[in-house]
């Protein structure tokens, strides 16, 4: 079972939003019976470090941090220069380009580009790590599993799910199409697109490896369809979203319970997102666009013009579909009211 293998009560996952989690929202997630979650691929070594400490400092139970292993690449100077003149042009504010420089700085660093992570949640204990956009590398696995961590990794379809069971990782999430922010693809060029249902039917027949299921789930329905499904878990990132203990601002909790319809670009960060509509969807979104900086160059550049321009349209309030059914509940108690609906099942 896989609450034998996290060591949790009930089999519920707050996604590692990063930039949304906080230490006090993992913490009360864990505290409930779930598995708490700290989103760690934006924050330098630094930053990573502090939060892991907080949160061990307000629970003794098993959570788990996430890391981004995108494969890096270097910056093109005339791409983003080219891209930030499309973009002003597009919002009407050619100035812009004056204020914001370039060469764009690479905002996130991968796992794989050193081992500073990796030394860090040994060195913490982590009891779980988990990996996005790709995996670690094999040596750096290794380790982990020496050290005795539990280890999992998103996968949006098939060929994803193999690669990650065959590299010795224990845990797969199928996250599918209708979940908020960046997904887990590995090759933006090969996404597959497939809703979370349909992806642990497919995932299940193929790998024998625990399942968990992500992406559009909001409510004690969905959970349960997730489980007829197959799944051995469920992770949920936007209905926690609006959680007080989460680092959302009040401008994006409201915008979730007001502006309903969302929409997967990458003009905002470079990667496909799924997001609340706004004007970067209607006005960047153009059928002869550009193709934007790689990410998370991109996403600099989307920051910048958000920090220098303080306009709410622009900034990104990422969401999942069915954001139309979540609630205003606390962290614990949207644990609490999940996990009564699957004892009870």
């Amino acid at each position: 079972m896989l609450q034998n293998l996290l060591k949790i009560k009930y089999p519920i996952l707050l996604a590692p939003m990063a930039g949304v989690s906080t230490p006090e929202l993992a913490a009360e997630v864990s505290n409930a019976g779930g598995l708490g979650s700290l989103g760690l691929g934006s924050s330098s070594i630094n930053k990573a470090r502090e939060q892991i400490q907080s949160l061990k400092k307000q629970t003794n139970l098993p959570f788990q941090v996430n890391f981004f292993c995108h494969e890096s690449i270097d910056s093109n100077d005339d791409l983003e220069k080219n891209w930030m003149k499309y973009c002003c042009h597009q919002f009407q504010n050619l100035e812009l380009t004056k204020q914001i420089n370039s060469p764009f700085p690479c905002l996130y660093k991968s796992f794989k580009d050193g081992d500073d992570y990796l030394n860090l949640v040994i060195k913490e204990q982590v009891p779980i790590v988990s990996f996005h956009f790709g995996i670690p590398h094999a040596y750096q696995i290794d380790k982990l599993k020496q050290a005795n961590i539990v280890t999992m990794a998103s996968a949006t379809n098939v060929s994803e799910a193999l690669y990650i069971a065959a590299s010795g990782i224990d845990i797969v999430i199928a996250q599918g199409i209708e979940a908020g922010g960046h997904r887990g693809t590995f090759n933006t060029h090969t996404d597959s697109s497939i809703k979370t249902i349909d992806l642990i039917h497919l995932i299940k027949k193929e790998i024998t490896i625990p399942t968990i299921a992500a992406g559009g789930i909001m409510n004690f329905q969905h959970v349960q369809q997730c489980f007829k499904a197959g799944a051995d878990a469920v992770q949920l990132g936007t209905a926690f979203v609006q959680c007080s203990t989460s680092n959302a601002s009040k401008n994006y909790v409201d915008a979730l319970f007001r502006h309903r319809e969302t929409q997967i670009t990458s003009s905002i960060s470079g990667r496909p997102a799924r997001g609340l509509i706004n004007d970067w969807h209607r006005y960047i979104d153009h059928p002869n666009c550009p193709s934007p900086p790689p990410y998370p160059y991109a996403y600099y550049f989307a920051k910048a013009l958000y920090k220098l321009t303080k306009n709410n349209k622009y900034e990104p309030y990422w969401a999942g579909m069915n954001v139309s059914e979540i609630e205003r509940i606390e962290a614990k108690d949207l644990v609490q009211k999940l996990s009564h609906g699957i004892m009870c099942k």
